[in-house]
């Protein structure tokens, strides 16, 4: 019997006021999609759509299709509520 290769990563999801981290032991050769999808977050998180939140490893921005490594850290982020640049003029310009 050939036992089936495990890696260990974490799922981030931050909302204003919480920060929610899993950590997830997921088959070897499994895609972003795939761990997202078995964590559950999608189910204590209904507010999250695939098709229009961003995902990344590690800070930079990947497609659900991704191939996963051991210790990877999965982000899930929130659609923008306001320009960066621009927040960062209007404060700027209220100093």
């Amino acid at each position: 019997m050939v036992e089936e290769k495990v890696i260990t990563v974490e799922i981030i999801y931050i909302k204003p006021g919480s920060q929610n981290s899993l950590t997830l032991k997921i088959p070897q050769g499994s895609n972003i999609n795939q761990a997202i999808s078995r964590s559950g977050v999608l189910k204590y998180f209904p507010e999250i759509d695939l098709t229009v939140n961003k995902v990344g490893v590690f800070s930079k921005i990947q497609s659900l299709d991704t191939l996963l490594c051991e210790g990877d850290r999965i982000e899930i982020y929130r659609p923008l509520v306001a320009d960066p640049k621009e927040a960062r003029r209007r404060r700027a310009k209220n100093k």
